[in-house]
């Protein structure tokens, strides 16, 4: 599996993770069209989140820490509402809609 942006393949793993990460907000929408997902200010919370926690620690956060952290940065947010715009895995579906490789682990941060 690969996804296309603006004529260049991008290389994926089986699962369809970016084998290196890539930043564009083109890569977001090429992933999100891939998984059926039509791209809200949730989504993009979540993609900024992710995104911005892969630069400083060099991994995303487990599911739990995520939930924790999100509550700063979308109002309101809870579990049912990271399922609701991720459903296969708020940390996980999170992480490749993000651009990022696929989280490896259960431990996290």
């Amino acid at each position: 599996m690969s996804y296309l942006v603006n004529g260049e393949e991008l290389e994926t793993d089986e699962q369809g993770y970016l084998l290196a990460p890539d930043y564009r907000e083109e890569v977001v929408h090429a992933i999100a069209a891939a998984e059926g997902i039509a791209l809200t200010q949730g989504h993009w919370a979540i993609v900024n989140y992710l995104r911005d926690q892969y630069r400083e620690h060099g991994h995303t956060p487990n599911f739990r820490n995520m939930l924790k952290e999100m509550g700063a940065v979308l109002p309101g947010c809870d579990s049912k509402m990271l399922y609701d715009l991720c459903p296969l895995g708020p940390a996980k579906q999170g992480a490749k809609l993000a651009g990022l490789p696929q989280p490896l682990g259960k431990g996290g941060y």
